[in-house]
């Protein structure tokens, strides 16, 4: 058994603009379902994504076995296909610019590195229930400028 955990990052109504994550938490018992969100604050779509990942990551044991769902296609091959590039070329990009969002590019392999991480892409807005719901949840702390778990 591993946990699994669906995340999602929303920023409204400006992209840049208000930044906030949601993500959902699937405990290995299959039953134990966590909602959490968090409200950055101003931030890019692509900040809020990542941001969504560290954090539905941070809620799970180091060493375990976890599975990260999102719709984005950014943050899967971000952890996936980039990383060692990235790596290679003294983290820049392939125009040769530093990677944008390195700290929290960082941040979120350290978090990855620390449990066995693989990946799962799902299309948004497309009837997936726990990637609505982490949407809904990133979408709720930019209602309510807070943050719950």
């Amino acid at each position: 058994m591993h946990w699994v955990a669906y995340t999602d990052g929303a920023c409204a109504p400006t992209n840049p603009g208000p930044a906030a994550w949601g993500a959902v938490l699937i405990a290995p018992d299959g039953q134990t379902v966590t909602p959490c969100y968090g409200f950055i604050g101003h931030g890019t779509n692509q900040i809020a994504e990542i941001t969504a990942a560290l954090e539905g990551l941070r809620r799970t044991p180091e060493g375990a076995q976890v599975e990260l769902v999102s719709d984005s296609q950014y943050v899967l091959k971000g952890l996936t296909e980039w990383r060692k590039g990235w790596e290679r070329k003294g983290w820049r990009n392939s125009k040769g610019e530093v990677v944008a969002n390195l700290e929290l590019w960082q941040r979120l392999f350290a978090m990855a590195d620390a449990r066995k991480v693989t990946t799962r892409w799902v299309r948004g807005h497309n009837g997936d229930r726990y990637n609505e719901q982490a949407d809904a949840l990133a979408n709720e702390a930019l209602r309510v400028r807070g943050s719950q778990g």
